[in-house]
């Protein structure tokens, strides 16, 4: 019988926390913009993240109200409250 090790970011708090982690340490372009592969390519990546742990974790940090994401889907900015995570 094997055994499956469990996935760093199964929860989607812990997948929002990283990409929280990730953009906040990413120098914004203009306006505050962070382009959205500054934050996807690190945690996919470097990190280990899958796909769906990254959406799932990105859904639930701009429901959160800590990023909010153009339309166009190419970049985010950190909100206040999001950049309050880091004070």
């Amino acid at each position: 019988m094997k055994f499956v090790n469990a996935r760093a970011y199964a929860d989607p708090e812990v997948a929002a926390r990283k990409l929280m982690e990730i953009a906040f340490g990413v120098e914004p372009v203009q306006d505050g913009r962070v382009h959205i592969e500054k934050i996807n390519w690190p945690f996919l990546s470097e990190f280990g993240g899958s796909p769906s742990e990254y959406k799932a974790g990105l859904t639930l940090a701009i429901e959160r109200g800590w990023l909010w994401k153009h339309e166009s889907g190419t970049f985010v900015r950190l909100t206040q409250a999001g950049k309050d995570m880091f004070a």
